[in-house]
């Protein structure tokens, strides 16, 4: 049987699509939640997932109008992926999680943070980009989307780009995933990233004010130097450079991330790391 299996729940916008990796029976570490980046869905975190439940069970949600989640009517927020991600945790009877997310996950799961903090308890993030209004604008621009022609602009742009940033080892196959996550966002892809640059001066607060323990891991991507902006605003936390890891880590490295958010987790507060 394979480790990770799907699932569907109701949330505040439809059904919301889960993946689900269950832990050795009796372990008393919380939920570790997944929270996938923009425009893709908890299909990134699969492999990851599989290395993962092994002390604890992992969930991993596709936010509202990704992956198989039903789409909202109206665009929704980074407070609305936030909303739908604790209904899942309701649903599964998750009464306290720890927090995995991804680029526009780690505003997510600050978020999460923000609205049920008691539920919290340590908090992991994979770049935590504090942009200029200059960068913030760049990247609006870059993600606008791309409109459907007889050309295929859409998906050869896309094609480009998911090549232009593949990390070290990536495959075709890893491309082509990434690829099909895009296209399962439909006419609202590039929803994800809107609500993520509309939360930025939400995002800095909570990076202030949040007393959880929050890590970040920082890979060699186009946010890395964004990232380490988020260092100073830490009321809890610290920064992990990882430039031995690109884009496609969470697949190609699944076994030694797996190790390193187990060390983050697990460690008491005086031997975490700084």
């Amino acid at each position: 049987m394979k480790p990770v299996r799907r699932t569907y729940v109701d949330g505040p916008f439809g059904q919301v699509h889960v993946r689900v990796a269950d832990g050795p029976a009796g372990g008393g570490a919380p939920v570790l939640f997944c929270l996938h980046q923009s425009p893709k869905s908890s299909l990134e975190f699969e492999v990851f997932m599989a290395e993962a439940c092994r002390d604890r069970s992992v969930v991993a949600p596709d936010y509202p109008g990704y992956g198989l989640s039903d789409t909202p009517a109206d665009k929704p927020g980074i407070d609305d992926y936030a909303r739908t991600c604790w209904a899942v945790a309701d649903a599964l009877g998750a009464d306290r999680i720890d927090l995995f997310g991804n680029h526009t996950g780690s505003k997510v799961a600050a978020e999460m943070a923000v609205q049920q903090p008691e539920r919290v308890g340590r908090i992991v993030m994979v770049s935590a980009a504090i942009l200029t209004d200059a960068e913030r604008a760049m990247f609006s621009d870059y993600f606008t989307p791309v409109p459907l022609d007889e050309a295929g602009t859409r998906f050869s742009t896309m094609w480009e780009r998911i090549g232009r940033h593949a990390g070290p080892g990536t495959t075709l196959e890893m491309k082509a995933r990434s690829l099909l996550q895009n296209l399962m966002g439909g006419e609202e892809y590039e929803w994800g990233h809107e609500a993520a640059f509309a939360w930025h001066k939400p995002f800095i607060e909570a990076l202030k004010s949040l007393p959880h323990r929050i890590v970040i891991l920082n890979p060699a991507d186009e946010l890395s130097e964004a990232t380490r902006r988020a260092a100073p605003l830490l009321r809890n936390g610290s920064i992990i450079e990882c430039p031995q890891w690109g884009h496609g880590f969470l697949e190609l490295q699944a076994g030694a991330l797996a190790e390193r958010l187990r060390a983050e987790l697990n460690a008491s507060d005086s031997s975490s790391s700084k």
